[in-house]
């Protein structure tokens, strides 16, 4: 799993409603593909995209290729992003004389835009 290929993988609107689907539990291709008017062909690469990025995992029932969501990726992106912003760690601030102070007096909630 990258990064990359997970926010690709994220990038799509109709793969990120297959994540919701697969959210309220496993399902399989032809019943993925009954929530969309796309082909199944096309629902096929979206899942293959998704598995790739290790969004989803799959495993054979019968004949049925049976979908479930992966979220120990989503713990890994989510860690980055936490990371990214600097959770847990205390707010920057200012250079020397500036700190704390906004561009619109002391005191002031407001952010520059």
């Amino acid at each position: 799993m990258s990064l990359t290929q997970v926010f690709k993988a994220l990038s799509d609107p109709i793969r990120r409603q297959i994540l919701r689907m697969l959210a309220q539990g496993d399902l399989s291709a032809g019943e993925i593909a009954a929530g969309f008017s796309i082909s199944k062909p096309s629902v096929s690469h979206h899942l293959a995209v998704l598995k790739q990025a290790g969004l989803v995992e799959d495993r054979r029932e019968g004949q049925h290729i049976i979908y479930s969501l992966d979220t120990t990726v989503f713990a890994e992106v989510m860690a980055w992003v936490m990371d990214l912003v600097g959770a847990g760690e205390a707010p920057a601030t200012s250079k020397e004389d500036g700190a704390g102070r906004s561009d619109h007096g002391e005191g002031s909630n407001h952010v520059r835009e």
